[in-house]
C-alpha cells in the first residue's frame, strides 16, 4: 500500500464513489487522488462535482466528454446487430468499456500507481471496468475497495459518509442504487431486491427518465425515424446526430410511458438480480431499427443476424468489448445495414410503441409477389417445392409403415 502515491479513481459522486476518498487516504497512506468522471450523458449528476471531489479529498477531477464515444462506437453498432441480454438493453454495459478506456488514458497522463474503482464484488461492472483496464494497461494496479474493507452493506456506507463529513444526496429511505447515462437509468436495491414487490412507478420521484404508462397522454404521439444504412440520421425531418436522435427520443418515450423494464437478470457472477430499468429513447429507437430490417434485409441474413446478437448481448453484458470477436461480429453487424435505409413512422400511446408505416428505397416486399389478388406469381410451382422439401418426411412416413 505504501508504493501507491497517486491513484485515479472512477468518480460518480454516488454513495460507493464518494466515501472511496476518505477511505484510500485512511488506508493507502494517504495517496493523491484524481478522481475521473465519465460524461455519458448523466447531466445534472455532474453538477458541483467538482466541487464535491475536491471537498472530499482529490486533488483535481476530470471531467471526460464520452457521450458521443458511446453512442458512436457502441450503442449505434449494437443497434445494428439487435444486442439485448435476456431483454435488457445493455444501457449500464454500453459505458464501462468506454469510461474504463478513458480511466487508463488519464491514469498515464498522470502516472498513477493504481486506477481505483467504486464497484461491488458481486455485480457485473467490477469485470467490465478491469477487463477494459488490463486491455490498456496490462501492468495498472487495480483497486477496489468493496472486495477490501469491512463496510458490508449501503447502511454501513452511508454510517461512514456521515462519520467523515461527505455530503449526500441521498438518504436511508431513498437509498437506491442506480447507474444513469444518456440510454438509461437502472434501479436496484431497497423494496426491488424482492422480486414479490410491484415497483413504485407511480410514487413521485422513482421514476426520473419518464412517467408511468398509466399517467401518459389519452392521445398517441406520432414519431417519424430516418436510417442510412442502419444508422439513424433524423427524427421528424429533422436531421441530427445520433445522440441527439436519442435525447428526443427520450423526451418523446418518457412522456409517454415508453422503455420501462422489471427483470430479473442473470448476473455474470452467477446470481440472479432484480432491476428496473428506463431505457425511453433507446426501446423506440431499437423498436424502429428493427421495423425496418423486416423490408430490408434477407430472410438468411436476418436469421443469422439474430443468433449472432445473443453472442454479441453476451460479450458487452460480459465486459468482453475490446476483442477480436466483438470487432468481427460488428463487422458482420455493419455489412447487414447496407440496404437498411428508409423511414419509419411509430405511435407511442401508454408504454406501448405502435408500428404506423416503414418505407424504403431498397425494400425487400413485393405487393405485386405477395398480394392475394391477379399477380403473375405461379402457384403451381410451389407443387414440387413442397414435392422436395418433404422428401425426408415421406420417406420417414413410408418406413414408419413399413412400406420401403
Amino acid at each position: 500500500m505504501a508504493d501507491v502515491k497517486k491513484v485515479v479513481l472512477a468518480y460518480s459522486g454516488g454513495l460507493d464513489t464518494s466515501i472511496i476518498i476518505p477511505w484510500l487516504k485512511e488506508n493507502y497512506n494517504n495517496p493523491e487522488i484524481i478522481a475521473v468522471a465519465g460524461d455519458v450523458g448523466q447531466n445534472d449528476e455532474l453538477d458541483g462535482l467538482e466541487e464535491k471531489a475536491i471537498k472530499t479529498g482529490a486533488s483535481k477531477l476530470y471531467v471526460l466528454d464520452l457521450t458521443d464515444e458511446m453512442v458512436d462506437d457502441v450503442i449505434i453498432p449494437s443497434m445494428m446487430m439487435g444486442a439485448t441480454y435476456e431483454g435488457y438493453l445493455l444501457g449500464t454495459a454500453f459505458a464501462r468499456p468506454i469510461i474504463a478506456k478513458g480511466l487508463v488514458d488519464i491514469a498515464k497522463k498522470e502516472g498513477a500507481d493504481a486506477i481505483v474503482h467504486g464497484c461491488t464484488g458481486k455485480g457485473n461492472d467490477q469485470i467490465r471496468f478491469e477487463l477494459a483496464i488490463k486491455r490498456f494497461a496490462p501492468e495498472m494496479k487495480i483497486i477496489a475497495p468493496w472486495r477490501e474493507w469491512d463496510i458490508k452493506s449501503r447502511d454501513e456506507e452511508i454510517d461512514y459518509a456521515e462519520a467523515h463529513n461527505v455530503p449526500l444526496k441521498i438518504s436511508r429511505e431513498t437509498n437506491y442504487s442506480k447507474d444513469k447515462n444518456l440510454w438509461h437509468l437502472s434501479h436496484e436495491g431497497l423494496d426491488l431486491e424482492d422480486p414479490a414487490n410491484e415497483p413504485q412507478y407511480d410514487k413521485p420521484g422513482f421514476l426520473e427518465m419518464g412517467i408511468s404508462p398509466f399517467q401518459a397522454p389519452e392521445q398517441p404521439t406520432v414519431v417519424t425515424l430516418d436510417f442510412e444504412k442502419g444508422w439513424p440520421v433524423a427524427i421528424d425531418g429533422e436531421k441530427m446526430k445520433a445522440s441527439d436522435i436519442i435525447r428526443k427520443l427520450n423526451k418523446l418515450g418518457g412522456e409517454n410511458g415508453i422503455g420501462l423494464l422489471d427483470i430479473v437478470e442473470n448476473r455474470m457472477t452467477g446470481m440472479k438480480d432484480r432491476g428496473v430499468y428506463e431505457t425511453p429513447g433507446g426501446t423506440i429507437l431499437y423498436r424502429a431499427h428493427e421495423v425496418l430490417e423486416q423490408i430490408t434485409v434477407d430472410k438468411d441474413t436476418m436469421h443469422a443476424k439474430r443468433k449472432l446478437a445473443v453472442d454479441f448481448a453476451d460479450l458487452i453484458y460480459n465486459g468482453k468489448w475490446f476483442t477480436p470477436l466483438r470487432e468481427a461480429l460488428q463487422a458482420f453487424a455493419v455489412a447487414t445495414q447496407e440496404h437498411v435505409t428508409g423511414q419509419v413512422k411509430l405511435k407511442l400511446y401508454k408504454g406501448n410503441i405502435i408500428t404506423s408505416s416503414v418505407t424504403s428505397p431498397d425494400s425487400l416486399y413485393s405487393e405485386e409477389i405477395v398480394t392475394f389478388g391477379e399477380s403473375d406469381y405461379n402457384q403451381a410451382d410451389a407443387t414440387g417445392f413442397i414435392n422436395l422439401w418433404g422428401m425426408s418426411d415421406k420417406v420417414l412416413g413410408l418406413r414408419d409403415q413399413g412400406k420401403l
